[in-house]
């Protein structure tokens, strides 16, 4: 499935930079939620259920986090990061399925480098974008773990940044993150280009309150999260 489908590339193309999407998906963002806005939390939409991924659906699973181009990427980092605590990921990711038992969305809380939970590979198949599933599906998940929450995303997830950002959600304005560089300053023009006027001024910033996620961070070279 191309990412040419999904609504954040729309966002790009609508406002005549749908040439720099892929460029802008390599710039890295951080956000850390420490006290949840219960009042963005939702329901699944009738028809839909959650449920956890079964061990013979990986492949499943690799194509609702991801698009076809990038199966061997996700498929290696699965080998690198969660293969050595299968029975924990198979514990943790949940599917989002339609009456037919089909999954459309996924996502999961992951205790990274065994030191801070982090939101894992969210996505909602774009056919099924903006019918409140990937709302429901982090309202199932954030409900249910403790805090703070880390995430890392791009500057081309304006769709979920936008999510995010309502669950309570802040960018960190921290430079590095472990061994990455946090891509805050490159990132916001092109999230003041595609995102509404109103959305991106609701965006909050802040710094870590302290170095547990960039110390745990250094603990691995594989990025956990």
């Amino acid at each position: 499935m191309s990412y040419i489908q999904c609504r954040d590339y729309n966002a790009f193309m609508k406002v005549g930079i749908a040439d720099e999407y892929e460029s802008a998906g390599n710039y890295n963002l951080f956000m850390i939620c420490e006290n949840p806005n219960k009042n963005a939390f939702r329901n699944l939409p009738d028809g839909y259920h959650f449920r956890l991924c079964r061990r013979d659906e990986l492949d499943i699973w690799k194509r609702v986090i991801t698009e076809e181009q990038y199966i061997d990427y996700v498929t290696d980092y699965y080998n690198r990061v969660y293969a050595k605590h299968e029975d924990e990921f198979f514990r943790k990711c949940t599917f989002v399925c339609n009456s037919n038992d089909i999954p459309i969305a996924s996502c999961f809380i992951w205790h990274a480098y065994d030191r801070v939970n982090t939101v894992a590979w969210f996505r909602v198949l774009p056919e099924y974008e903006g019918m409140g599933i990937g709302r429901a599906l982090l309202s199932h998940l954030l409900d249910k773990t403790s805090y703070p929450v880390y995430l890392h995303t791009q500057p081309t997830s304006v769709c979920a940044i936008k999510l995010y950002s309502d669950f309570g959600f802040k960018l960190i304005k921290n430079p590095i993150i472990g061994h990455r560089t946090n891509n805050l300053s490159e990132s916001l023009p092109y999230l003041q280009k595609v995102m509404n006027k109103s959305d991106f001024e609701n965006l909050r910033f802040t710094e870590t309150p302290d170095d547990r996620l960039h110390n745990a961070a250094l603990l691995s070279d594989d990025a956990e999260f």
